[in-house]
């Protein structure tokens, strides 16, 4: 403890006699851990291990930003979007800020069973966000490219409510209505409920959507340094979400893949986002505030690849499952983190010490952003803010540490989806699965108690969750179980109700 408070007292005594770093959070839409060429896998001696996924994927820049930065090998967020991105402005596990679901924007979708005070509305006016304490600091807050946070009529529609200073892009809806500049990227289409505001400059050219964001984002980067404003860029792209549309600058590398068609478009798509990273990378480095920049880059929950059922080991292979599935392929996501151009003689850069090229295997969360964004800046934490997140400044130095506790929850009290009404539960090398209502149709190997689904799995030894031990390991699920309980209670969760509206709280079988 007392190294800590060392630590963080001589960032901001840095901080205070040099500029502001700046702080670009890369954030892509249904991207998981296996959605790439860099190897986020290791094996039993740590090293990183490459399946075939990653020889399908071309992703060049995340190979340049992992070469010079650090990676997590396991890294969560919520398994469905509008959950992990309030968690990452807000610090918030999904249990405490209540937006449990993806938010559909014109109407309710708590689902039959779901519980009816879930936070529909998501982000409101005056709630305090990552992108509104920088604000105070004094920092340029932009978002460019998806939202999410909040259905058509709320306040957490417009991202302009809810801190930043510049939205382009976001609004309430999830996917875009089309990813291509002849169809004025859904204006122009059926879908005009989600056509992409603010991008009319680019309507009827053949600017793909990703492209398009990237030249805004350039442009507001490039403004801000003009005004000597430090700057925290929200680039959140619509990429890799469905509809899967083809980006014809990369279709040619994957025709010969031998994957279904809307798989090579799914494949266009991260090249998309790739070659928008290494974009910025080039504008950080042009404008000459590389060495300032920190920049984060993170998926906002498992992998949509369309290949192969959502249960098995197929759209994250090895991981089993995919977004809003309860095994890890739903939410296991790729980190990285780096200086967008190293310096180590940078008073910022001697402060937190990224090293280069290095695998962190400690377990973190989306919600653990907030809080390492703030100790970055030298930001105090808003009082009255209850942040579940804990800060990863000794992990992104390459450092295992010793005090931090290797758990994640997740909780989705919602139906239908891919997988409903459950809670995850990571404790250590344990991981408990907990169904509050029977699936429809089979998920796999589960053994049932009563009133509800439970599975157990030692994710160290069975790491592709083949090997359901709740059987054998009873005393053990109770335990998991019992522990699960204490956290959903502590963060003040909801969960699903009957037809008589009673909630169905979990149960120690």
């Amino acid at each position: 403890m007392k190294q800590l408070v060392i630590f963080f007292g001589m960032v901001g005594m840095v901080l205070g006699e040099t500029k502001k770093p700046n702080v670009m959070v890369f954030l892509v839409d249904d991207m998981g851990l296996m959605d790439t060429s860099v190897a986020f896998l290791t094996d039993k001696e740590g090293k990183a291990k490459r399946y075939p996924l990653n020889d399908f994927y071309r992703t060049p820049a995340m190979a340049r930003l992992a070469k010079q930065g650090v990676r997590f090998s396991q890294f969560y967020a919520m398994s469905v979007c509008s959950p992990s991105r309030i968690s990452l402005l807000t610090g918030q596990n999904a249990a405490r800020h209540r937006a449990t679901n993806w938010i559909n924007p014109a109407s309710n979708n708590k689902g039959k069973f779901g519980p009816p005070k879930w936070d529909w509305e998501g982000l409101g006016k005056g709630e305090a966000t990552l992108a509104g304490v920088l604000a105070k600091e004094g920092y340029r807050t932009m978002h460019v490219g998806k939202a999410h946070l909040g259905p058509n009529g709320s306040e957490g529609e417009d991202p302009l409510n809810v801190g930043f200073e510049e939205n382009v892009g976001g609004a309430a809806f999830g996917a875009p209505g089309s990813y291509y500049g002849e169809k004025s990227y859904g204006h122009e289409t059926k879908r005009k409920s989600h056509a992409v505001p603010h991008l009319e400059a680019y309507h009827g050219s053949e600017i793909f959507l990703t492209e398009a964001l990237t030249l805004e984002a350039k442009k507001r980067v490039a403004q801000a340094v003009k005004d000597g404003k430090p700057f925290f860029l929200h680039f959140a792209h619509y990429a890799v979400h469905a509809p899967f549309h083809s980006d014809p600058r990369f279709a040619k590398n994957y025709v010969n893949s031998g994957k279904p068609k809307n798989a090579q478009a799914f494949a266009t798509l991260i090249e998309g986002m790739d070659k928008s990273l290494g974009d910025m990378l080039d504008c950080f480095e042009e404008l000459g505030v590389a060495e300032n920049t920190l920049v984060i880059f993170l998926g906002d929950n498992g992998s949509d690849a369309p290949l192969g059922h959502q249960h098995e080991v197929a759209c994250a292979a090895p991981l089993r499952g995919k977004k809003g599935a309860h095994y890890e392929g739903g939410m296991r996501v790729p980190f990285i983190a780096a200086w967008a151009k190293r310096d180590e003689e940078l008073s910022q850069q001697k402060v937190l010490a990224i090293p280069a090229g290095v695998i962190q295997p400690q377990v973190a969360a989306v919600q653990d952003i907030f809080p390492t964004v703030l100790k970055v800046v030298g930001a105090k934490e808003p009082k009255g803010h209850v942040i579940d997140g804990k800060a990863l400044q000794i992990l992104l130095t390459g450092q295992k540490d010793e005090g931090r506790e290797e758990q994640f929850l997740m909780h989705y009290p919602h139906g239908p989806h891919r997988s409903n009404y459950f809670t995850t539960w990571r404790d250590g090398d344990w991981k408990v699965i907990y169904h509050a209502l029977p699936e429809t149709k089979s998920t796999g190997n589960r053994l049932q108690f009563g009133g509800g689904n439970y599975q157990l799995f030692n994710l160290a030894n069975d790491p592709f969750e083949q090997r359901n031990m709740a059987v054998v390991k009873s005393d053990l699920l109770k335990k998991m179980m019992t522990d699960m309980i204490g956290e959903l209670e502590k963060h003040g969760a909801l969960y699903p109700v009957d037809e008589s509206g009673n909630e169905l709280k979990p149960k120690v079988p």
